[in-house]
């Protein structure tokens, strides 16, 4: 038990931006709980409040100097950390009360800020039973960071600036972070990082001794690894991996999804389609191998479901650049797809590019991205309906006038939060949250499956 003393620190969060900015919250509060403070759920409780800011569009800027304002206005004492603390100058400009402001994952100068500010009582605070790290997603599911930074200079991106040049994380320290969350009852970890298929390329792939054997600081290492690991019930967790690009060992990485090991899902930041954009971008221009790429790894693996994103109207995308990456797209029948317009961002080489694309243009073609994208998404969940599927169940409804009670759950191609559901009728009172079920397809939209628990 803990000994909570009577006038204890208490510390609100609001979080913003990417799970990895996510997972940075959660570790300083993780820190901040171990040196005595408590949360608070609200801005009334707390005697300080971090605002974790996102800055990599000029909209996320906007909303984190919204959440700012907000926090001062309901608390007044208020300490700025993540994306956006590089900008302090504009931040301190608009709210000139701010207590302190830090960078991104820079947890020392954030918890030394929280000790300024609310200095930690000075009674005991004694802890007998060790206490799990402070997770701000639900039990069931949790992100597993295994880098910062990034090697990249893609001209749309400043991550390079914020986040610096890539980190990796001791392949054994990764390894002992997940058998801690899985042994918490984590059924789900969620792998990311800046780009997922460079880790550990910075520190040679180096090697280290986990479990009685050598494993190396490399994605195929660490994905096979993560799938060998066991929950409460003996089952192996669902490892979901993000930010992967296409280099040639994810190959490796396709016949561990086919054996059960990893997940059948990959997250792969395409951005476009045409050479031309795509050399306009700084990123590589091989869309023809990787068609052909996509067909090899659905031979091995056909439940495969593969997520990416697209940019459009990127400075120079001409009418012709669009329709190719349409024409691709139909090609490469992707099975989640989201869509961004192109937007300026402070301190990105695409800035100065010439070929501006109007405002309506780039409208439009966002309209015909996400209808073309709908129309196949929907074409490859209606080939679902019959099927039954595993799920893992994220929320449980409330009886309805009859007495039923739905569940909103997520099949393999469904990552939280990004994709779509799965939407389950009249399911047994046995089932709980963050149980994984077989569910029988009976229906379809656009981006959501419906069905019910098959029964035992």
């Amino acid at each position: 038990m803990a000994t909570i003393i009577p006038d204890q620190r208490r510390v609100g969060m609001v979080s913003l931006g990417c799970p990895k900015a996510l997972v940075d919250s959660e570790r300083i509060l993780t820190r901040l709980r171990a040196d005595g403070y408590a949360m608070s759920p609200d801005y009334a409780g707390a005697d300080v409040v971090l605002v974790n800011t996102c800055g990599f569009l000029d909209s996320a800027k906007e909303e984190s100097l919204s959440a700012i304002g907000e926090a001062i206005a309901e608390n007044g004492r208020v300490i700025v950390t993540g994306c956006m603390g590089n900008e302090a100058d504009a931040i301190r400009a608009k709210f000139p009360d701010v207590l302190a402001i830090t960078g991104a994952h820079q947890y020392e100068d954030v918890v030394e800020a929280v000790h300024e500010a609310a200095p930690p009582s000075q009674g005991p605070y004694v802890d007998l039973v060790p206490q799990p790290d402070i997770k701000l997603t639900p039990r069931h599911y949790g992100y597993l960071k295994i880098s910062e930074g990034c090697n990249h200079s893609c001209a749309f991106c400043i991550i390079p600036q914020l986040r610096g040049k890539l980190a990796s994380r001791r392949i054994d320290a990764v390894l002992r972070e997940a058998e801690k969350l899985v042994a918490a009852g984590t059924k789900e970890l969620l792998v990311i990082s800046q780009d997922t298929s460079a880790y550990g390329v910075d520190i040679r792939h180096e090697a280290r001794q986990w479990r009685g054997r050598e494993v190396r600081a490399h994605m195929t290492d660490l994905a096979r690894e993560l799938g060998g690991l066991r929950t409460a019930d003996g089952t192996s967790p669902w490892v979901r991996l993000h930010y992967v690009y296409p280099y040639p060992h994810v190959d490796q990485v396709i016949p561990l999804m086919a054996e059960g090991l990893v997940t059948p899902y990959l997250d792969i930041p395409f951005q476009h389609a045409s050479p031309g954009v795509l050399k306009a971008m700084k990123r590589p221009a091989n869309e023809a191998r990787v068609l052909e790429r996509l067909r090899e790894w659905r031979a091995i693996c056909p439940d495969i479901a593969i997520r990416s994103s697209f940019v459009v109207g990127f400075p120079g995308e001409t009418e012709d650049d669009f329709r190719y990456l349409l024409d691709w797209l139909e090609e490469a029948q992707l099975d989640r797809v989201g869509g961004f317009r192109f937007e300026p961002v402070a301190g990105a080489a695409a800035n100065d590019l010439p070929g501006a694309v109007p405002d309506e243009v780039v409208e439009d073609r966002y309209a015909r991205l996400m209808e073309r994208t709908g129309a196949i998404s929907e074409r490859k969940l209606r080939a679902r309906v019959g099927r039954t599927l595993p799920v893992i169940v994220d929320e449980i409804g409330e009886p309805d006038e009859d007495g039923d009670v739905g569940a909103t759950a997520r099949s393999h191609a469904d990552a939280p939060e990004i994709d779509g559901v799965v939407l389950l009728r009249n399911i047994p009172g046995s089932i709980k949250v963050g149980d994984i079920v077989e569910a029988v397809i009976e229906d379809s939209d656009a981006h959501d499956l419906f069905g019910y628990v098959k029964p035992l």
